[in-house]
């Protein structure tokens, strides 16, 4: 089951939103075999769950915890193996939008992870936005998604 997160960058992380993301993953997946977890690693609610997904797989460990990352430049490599060498991620995926411009990379990025995904984990709360944007295409997608906020 590959399991995709989608929260605003600038959210205040509270424990009552790390309970209730473990859950929701717990409840959701619990008798799937593998867990994958795609994490975009931009924001406090990216981290917020990459950290989360960290935890879990302590106990299921038959999980894998994937950076998708938008950019391939030299900067972004850099970054990438940092992340790789601490441990934060098992593996990285570059989706196949190279030929995106790389102001809308991260747009195209979020609608990939969506269409990979089972199940889609968010928390959103206001109605504009990349998490909100994000959070429509899922629902148009008929994904399985679990608001959170709601």
């Amino acid at each position: 089951m590959i399991i995709t997160f989608i929260g605003h960058a600038n959210l205040v992380c509270k424990d009552e939103l790390r309970f209730a993301i473990r859950d929701a993953i717990i409840k959701n997946a619990e008798y799937e075999d593998k867990w994958v977890f795609y994490c975009g690693g931009y924001g406090n609610f990216d981290m917020m769950c990459a950290d989360i997904c960290h935890c879990i797989k302590k106990e299921h460990q038959n999980s894998e915890i994937v950076f998708i990352t938008p950019y391939m430049d030299i900067a972004d490599q850099a970054k990438i193996n940092d992340m790789l060498d601490r441990g934060r991620y098992d593996s990285v995926i570059y989706p196949p939008i190279e030929n995106i411009p790389k102001k809308f990379a991260i747009v195209a990025r979020n609608r990939w992870m969506i269409e990979e995904s089972d199940l889609i984990v968010a928390y959103v709360d206001h109605n504009f936005g990349g998490a909100y944007n994000s959070y429509k295409f899922a629902l148009r997608k008929n994904k399985k998604v679990i608001n959170l906020y709601k």
